[in-house]
C-alpha cells in the first residue's frame, strides 16, 4: 500500500526517523506504515506536505478482486 513511499524516501536520502522528523508524525504512525496498515487521513496530509507531494505519490490501493 505504502511502498511509493519508501521509494521515494530512498530517492529524497531519507530514513524514517526522518520522515517522522520533518512530517512531526509519531513512530507509532511510522511502523503502522511500514506494516501497511491504515492511518488517518491527517497523517498522510502531513506527510504529502513536508515531502511536497500528493497522496498518489506516496500510496496506492491494492485492489483485491
Amino acid at each position: 500500500m505504502y511502498l511509493k513511499l519508501w521509494k521515494l524516501l530512498i530517492d529524497k536520502d531519507m530514513r524514517k526517523l526522518d520522515l517522522q522528523r520533518v512530517a512531526g508524525i509519531s513512530s507509532t504512525s511510522v511502523a503502522t506504515l511500514a506494516k501497511g496498515e491504515n492511518v488517518n487521513t491527517d497523517i498522510l496530509v502531513k506527510i504529502c506536505r513536508a515531502l511536497e507531494c500528493d497522496t498518489s505519490d506516496i500510496m496506492e490501493i491494492n485492489r483485491a478482486g
